[in-house]
């Protein structure tokens, strides 16, 4: 903040990438962009806007209540523009960047303009849904992973028969018989809990259950589609590998069973798309399974009766060969391709020296959002991984994202990746990011004191604002206004411990600790906490199937729990679909400014406005009750504007009961009850 005189009221400065502040937010080369600072009534005797480090005075257009507001026009072409705000009163110089008023420059978090980034409007505070298909709902038994239909790595797969049994602790050859038909037969569940985008973890074949190892990118896995061919034999005892599993080449790679998968997941999409939802589906193009087609290290197709193509490690000369990186001079010798992380299960592909997988992926990339499928987005596993140059994965990602927007323009591209992924959303490669490090991670710190995986309590960072608005603005600024609107921001998901969970404080796993401590001493109304602050935050608030029915578990495996048919946590249930419903009423909660309020220890507060409405949210994690001043003017309410409460958590529940208040001066003095979160907004008459 500025300190030097106190004469520039910084919290009266504002400014952001919304259609507020820049109009039009995602401008088009050649379009002129109006560009707006906030600054207190009467307080600033200059601003100026600096554009590439180049300085343009602004004009004050406006004054409301106790702001007045500047503007400069600014002419875009094909270039980025960097900018960043000035403004003065006497002999006092303020900056205003991203992470908000400031004393010296950090070039770091200057906002930026980058024509022709046009993210879809739909994903804009979108509510999406996550499911892990084999886990949420069987709706058709007749697709059912068999037992002994298989083996996988080594074992014998197995169909499990009790719905509510916990995953064994190595259970990925465990099979539920979720499928397709499952969702569909759920979608009046969905719709009334108020989903707007589903998004599936990897629907194609492979023979695991999590499907994160593809074996053919292009057909649906006849598991979760429909099987119309089905002969052959099980696997007999003791053989541990494939080539006589007969059963699964006629039910899973027969053309029969592949082409009538492909036209059910069309009319699935169909069907979804007809209540009003998208689908996001998972590409996972940094490695794929040894099973794969190209590699066939398990014979599966050298065994089948249908024409493939030999596979690569079937025999040197495969048209694949160049699709892996080979090692040795034995053929084949074992262990002797480059495998993703060292598992010779996940063989890693190898982009740079072949085009036609090259161009094969970019192809999938088009076919899946073109009709008939029809699929709006993907969502993009370990992307920053692809390749075996950083120059090259941007390369790819580059070719990827205008292939796939040609196909289909409104189609998202949303990658996996922790830490930084500035260099990837600069408008030509990912829309937006899984939000790990401006989401996920602050929030269960701040509310929970726990790692993401249960892996780590750290005493220091729970009801720390300090650590949770110092991560939240720095990650923020460096994704950046336009990715931030439409990042996905999940609680839990696959690859971490369930949100409720956490709760618990218990550091471990399942293999050490058991499934059933994972249930044990947590804490519903934290959770509530957490998700008033999901469907308030900037973004597309994402619900881990489950999460809203009360389902526990530590990190991959158990995580990967049932959806729990017939004895959910109801009132959780009720609260997500409370919850979600404010969410959509509420414009601003989809699309405004955010701006932090208010701090304390256990305490933290922020707003979300725009011109015309204004909501507050505080939320108290403390164990006290206590009484705080919010300041609610800097969203734009007026001083003596009136508010009321929309809903309120607590120990015990929660309520959508209104109460008013009417600010002070601008300041909301307001009651918070133990462990709760209030939601605020502008009183409409």
């Amino acid at each position: 903040m500025c300190n030097a005189r106190p004469t520039i009221n910084t919290r009266a400065l504002f400014s952001d990438a919304t259609n507020d502040y820049r109009c039009p937010a995602e401008p088009m080369p050649g379009d002129t962009v109006k560009i707006r600072l906030r600054t207190g009534r009467y307080n600033v005797d200059k601003a100026y806007i600096y554009v590439n480090n180049v300085e343009y005075p602004m004009t004050k257009i406006k004054a409301v209540g106790v702001f007045d507001y500047y503007e400069a026009e600014i002419k875009v072409n094909n270039d980025k523009l960097y900018y960043y705000f000035k403004v003065e009163t006497g002999k006092v110089v303020c900056y205003y960047n991203q992470i908000g008023a400031i004393k010296e420059l950090n070039t770091y978090y200057n906002f930026q303009i980058m024509p022709g980034f046009k993210t879809p409007d739909w994903a804009k505070g979108a509510v999406m849904y996550q499911i892990f298909a084999d886990r949420f709902c069987d709706g058709d038994k007749s697709n059912n992973v068999l037992d002994d239909e298989y083996s996988y790595i080594g074992e014998h797969v197995c169909q499990v028969k009790d719905w509510d049994k916990y995953p064994a602790n190595m259970g990925v050859r465990e099979f539920y018989g979720g499928d397709l038909q499952g969702v569909l037969d759920k979608l009046d569940y969905l719709s009334e809990l108020g989903v707007e985008v589903i998004y599936f973890n990897p629907l194609f074949v492979s023979p695991s259950n999590h499907k994160y190892d593809i074996q053919d990118y292009d057909y649906i896995d006849p598991h979760f589609g429909v099987i119309v061919k089905d002969d052959g034999e099980l696997l007999k005892e003791g053989d541990q590998n494939n080539t006589n599993a007969t059963r699964y080449i006629n039910r899973v790679t027969s053309k029969e069973n592949l082409k009538a998968s492909n036209e059910f997941f069309a009319k699935a999409v169909e069907q979804i798309h007809s209540r009003g939802m998208k689908v996001i589906i998972d590409g996972v193009f940094n490695h794929c399974g040894s099973f794969n087609k190209w590699m066939d290290r398990e014979h599966i197709y050298s065994s089948s009766d249908d024409d493939y193509a030999c596979g690569a490690y079937e025999k040197y000369e495969s048209p694949y060969h160049s699709f892996f990186k080979f090692y040795g001079n034995q053929w084949p010798d074992n262990g002797s391709y480059d495998g993703w992380w060292g598992h010779d299960t996940l063989p890693k592909l190898n982009y740079e020296d072949s085009d036609t997988l090259e161009k094969y992926i970019i192809d999938i990339g088009k076919k899946w959002v073109s009709p008939p499928y029809n699929v709006d987005g993907w969502r993009l596993d370990v992307a920053a991984d692809l390749g075996y140059s950083k120059e090259y994965n941007h390369t790819f990602w580059k070719k990827f994202r205008q292939a796939v927007k040609e196909a289909n323009p409104e189609a998202i591209i949303l990658a996996e990746n922790y830490g930084d992924s500035y260099d990837w959303l600069q408008g030509d490669e990912w829309d937006t990011i899984m939000n790990y490090d401006a989401f996920m991670e602050p929030v269960t710190w701040f509310l929970t004191g726990m790692e993401k995986h249960s892996d780590e309590m750290r005493p220091d960072s729970l009801g720390n604002p300090d650590y949770f608005f110092g991560a939240m603005h720095h990650n923020m600024a460096r994704m950046g206004g336009q990715s931030y609107s439409i990042s996905m921001n999940e609680l839990s998901n696959h690859d971490h411990s369930r949100f409720l969970t956490r709760t618990n404080h218990i550091v471990g796993r399942v293999d050490k600790l058991g499934s059933e401590v994972a249930n044990q001493n947590v804490n519903k109304f934290v959770f509530m906490e957490a998700v008033i602050i999901q469907m308030t935050w900037p973004g597309a608030p994402t619900v881990y199937y489950g999460d809203e029915a009360g389902v526990c578990g530590f990190t991959d495996p158990d995580n990967r729990r049932t959806y729990p048919w017939g004895h959910e946590d109801k009132e959780l249930i009720d609260f997500h679909k409370a919850a979600i419903k404010m969410h959509k009423e509420n414009e601003v909660l989809r699309t405004g400014s955010y701006k932090q309020l208010y701090s304390a220890h256990n305490v933290i507060a922020y707003g979300r406005f725009t011109s015309d409405d204004a909501v507050i949210v505080v939320v108290n994690n403390g164990e006290d009750e206590i009484r705080v001043n919010i300041p609610a003017w800097e969203t734009g309410l007026a001083m003596d504007d009136d508010v009321e409460q929309i809903m309120v958590t607590f120990e015990g529940g929660y309520s959508t009961d209104r109460q008013g208040y009417r600010l002070k001066d601008g300041i909301l003095n307001i009651g918070l009850r133990k462990t709760s979160a209030t939601v605020l907004r502008r009183l409409r008459w």
